[in-house]
């Protein structure tokens, strides 16, 4: 997740259960769980054996699962801003497949092995965050030639990223999943939900039959999703956009106030994937995204450009359609300080507050980032110790605060098949040596400034991993900001060009959000092994095979979007002026942005913006700090009712509001599901909220090949239903 946050299931692992009369019960199986506590080993593990669980079979299977769920990250990425994780769907996946498979085969299939499918997905499904917002602003400034030209430096720039996130997290596995843990409250949420689904699934009776009904639920979604996906882009007007404005129009009946209406973007979108999403996420954050919507784009905007603050740009000569209007552009012309678009013009409250929001968070655990500090130095002394010749063994060990009692960790954990030195240091070595001479020869970066990068990936994977641990989000867009301007300092400082500092703004910056990106999500995965028990050893081996997959994948699929829709890597001046991107990015507007801002010696932003920025950003800072020290005890109800500002700051990035409310339609579907059957929707929901989001993920994948063979709705679509006839 970014600072665009990753939807997720379960973000409460207490959630992940209800109660029994007989006691915790999961909800999707009806095993019986131990939630006794969340930071030990699951008591009851199902038998199985551990030998030969990195199984070529299992490699196959979640390198295919995370394959389809990085193209789907890629295409859902750029048109919404966030990406999600393969962790439970791989889970799912896993045991619906190989449970059958393995029937009858001399080698049973058991958690163990679920868990490598698992993990291979994972990893082999991340790292697609790059490619939806530092990557296509690397193009966008003219900093590179083109993907196809780039797809071996842009490999390198991953496997480097990727692999470097990988190696030097790996071994603080055992201080954050078990040294701890419980001091800094690092439950997982998600990987603690995934290791229940995995457990469940294999200890219930019927876990076979639950697993089966649940892959049917997500097949008929996915099926449908990348169908309507596909069909679609013949008939956009019909299919996929309702521009009901539009339609009431036609008959003349309040035609300026419609059309109005319609160049604000308010239509229905018939987004699978949106609509997935918002059953995934948590009901409060689709009402934030949609109440930032009406904010941004039924409100500020319009009152900015009736105040001559803001300005639109004519899309339409036919007759009727002349007070039809862009408001989006991100040319030079409504690009600057004197004569912004609106868009241009919210996306800096949009970026500052998202900012403040991450920031703020940060520092009300100013406790726990003390704690983490002291104990991160206490384990580097112990790491120092070891590595030392003719010292005897040292056991790190965690000191309680007084009045407390050390947790030990039962010795069922496979100690002996923990990750040694030997299998990440030399990589890491390797790495770095590696990443000064090829961003050299690629990317014109020095390599100090490599080696900066790589410094801030590493301190700020920690950071990331701290937040995912505690609260299930992954800063990762924000943390890349911190890089993003500290690199652009460095080279002004230095008295470098522009570009340079542009370029290393942007390159250093992907690094970490590489790094962070794989780092956390594979810190995850240990902790869905530390659970189930499965040895770290055999995790870390599935963890490298599926980085090499992904290192492969993202930038291949990558190459494919941006020759299908060449808008997506397009300079704001070189768009159609009347025809918009499928692909908004909010998350490569925002990247730019920061580059240009950081890197130019003027400001670039309106003056009205950088205020309203700046008071956006505090009275969302002001909400964290009460929602964190005032509505506490008696009035933490209170809490349920406040916005989720970084959502609702999302909403100011993205250049319409049909995003918001495709997502709030997903959200009050789940909810009356919900109140209509509940035991259906903990059965189902996720599954097909997943089923969606992937359909429709291949779905434009598969429209991205026909596109480039000359047969997708680009050339042979209808513009039936549409304003002006065009969608």
């Amino acid at each position: 997740m970014s600072f665009y946050p990753l939807p997720r299931v379960n973000s409460d692992p207490e959630e992940a259960n209800r109660c029994s009369d007989d006691g915790p019960v999961d909800a999707e199986s009806g095993a019986e769980v131990s939630t006794n506590d969340p930071f030990i080993p699951f008591e009851t593990a199902p038998a199985a054996p551990i030998v030969d669980i990195v199984t070529p079979r299992a490699i196959l299977l979640g390198s295919l699962c995370g394959a389809l769920v990085n193209a789907s990250n890629i295409y859902l990425g750029l048109r919404a801003g966030w990406t999600t994780s393969a962790n439970i769907l791989g889970a799912i996946v896993g045991f619906s497949v190989l449970k059958k498979w393995a029937a009858g085969s001399k080698h049973e299939f058991g958690p163990h092995e679920n868990n490598i499918v698992q993990t291979v997905a994972t990893a082999s499904g991340g790292m697609s965050n790059v490619f939806i917002s530092a990557i296509p602003a690397l193009y966008q400034l003219g900093l590179l030639k083109t993907p196809a030209e780039d797809f071996f430096r842009i490999v390198t720039l991953t496997a480097i990223g990727g692999y470097f996130g990988l190696l030097s997290i790996v071994p603080l596995r055992r201080f954050f999943i078990e040294n701890v843990a419980r001091e800094l409250n690092l439950i997982f949420p998600s990987s603690m939900a995934t290791a229940i689904t995995i457990r469940s699934m294999h200890s219930a009776a019927d876990g076979e039959q639950v697993a089966a009904r649940k892959m049917k639920a997500t097949l008929y979604a996915f099926l449908a999703a990348m169908i309507l996906r596909v069909v679609s882009q013949f008939a956009v007007g019909i299919f996929w956009n309702w521009h009901i404005f539009t339609w009431i129009a036609e008959i003349n009946v309040g035609r300026n106030l419609f059309i109005a209406a319609e160049s604000w973007g308010w239509f229905l979108e018939w987004s699978p994937a949106m609509i997935g999403s918002g059953m995934l996420v948590d009901f409060g954050v689709a009402c934030s995204f949609f109440a930032g919507s009406i904010l941004a784009w039924g409100i500020i905007g319009p009152y900015l450009v009736s105040r001559k603050i803001a300005f639109g740009d004519h899309i339409s000569s036919q007759p009727g359609w002349t007070g039809l209007m862009s408001y989006k552009s991100m040319s030079t012309e409504f690009a600057s300080a004197s004569h912004p678009s609106p868009r241009y013009w919210l996306l800096w409250p949009g970026v500052a507050c998202t900012l403040a929001v991450a920031f703020v968070e940060l520092s009300c655990q100013w406790r726990v980032l003390w704690k983490f500090g002291l104990l991160s130095a206490k384990a580097t002394t112990s790491i120092i110790r070891r590595l030392l010749p003719r010292h005897v063994s040292y056991e790190y060990s965690i000191v309680e605060d007084e009045g407390k009692t050390t947790h030990e960790l039962p010795h069922s954990v496979h100690d002996n098949q923990d990750i040694a030195t030997w299998m990440w240091a030399p990589g890491v070595i390797i790495l770095i040596i590696l990443a000064g001479v090829l961003t050299k020869l690629q990317f014109e970066m020095s390599f100090l400034e490599a080696l900066l990068a790589l410094f801030l990936a590493f301190c700020l994977s920690l950071v990331a991993i701290q937040a995912t641990g505690a609260t299930d989000t992954t800063p990762l867009n924000a943390i890349s900001k911190v890089s993003q301007v500290i690199l652009s300092s460095v080279t002004r400082a230095a008295g470098g060009s522009v570009t340079a500092a542009q370029r290393l703004n942007l390159l250093g910056a992907s690094l970490t959000n590489i790094g962070a990106s794989q780092g956390c999500d594979l810190i995850g995965d240990f902790r869905v092994g530390f659970l189930l028990q499965t040895p770290p050893r055999l995790q870390y081996a599935a963890q490298l095979i599926g980085t090499l997959i992904a290192t492969l994948v993202a930038p291949a699929v990558f190459v494919l979007f941006a020759k299908a829709y060449p808008c997506i890597i397009a300079s704001p001046e070189e768009e159609a002026s009347g025809e918009s991107c499928e692909f908004p990015g909010p998350a490569v507007a925002a990247w730019r942005a920061v580059a240009i801002a950081a890197s130019e010696p003027s400001s670039p932003i309106p003056p009205s913006s950088v205020y309203f920025s700046i008071g956006l950003a505090f009275s969302a800072a002001l909400l964290v700090l009460l929602r964190h020290f005032l509505f506490v005890g008696r009035f933490q109800y209170v809490r349920h009712y406040l916005p989720n500002m970084m959502i609702l700051a999302l909403a100011f990035t993205l250049p319409s509001p049909q995003t918001g409310i495709t997502m709030m339609m997903g959200a009050l579907f789940a909810k009356v599901w919900r109140w209509r059957s509940h035991e259906g929707y903990e059965h189902y929901a996720f599954g097909v909220a997943a089923g969606l989001v992937a359909g429709e993920g291949i779905g434009g994948t598969i429209n991205c090949v026909l596109s480039i063979l000359g047969v997708g709705g680009q050339r042979w679509s209808t513009g039936f239903g549409c304003p002006a006839g065009v969608c």
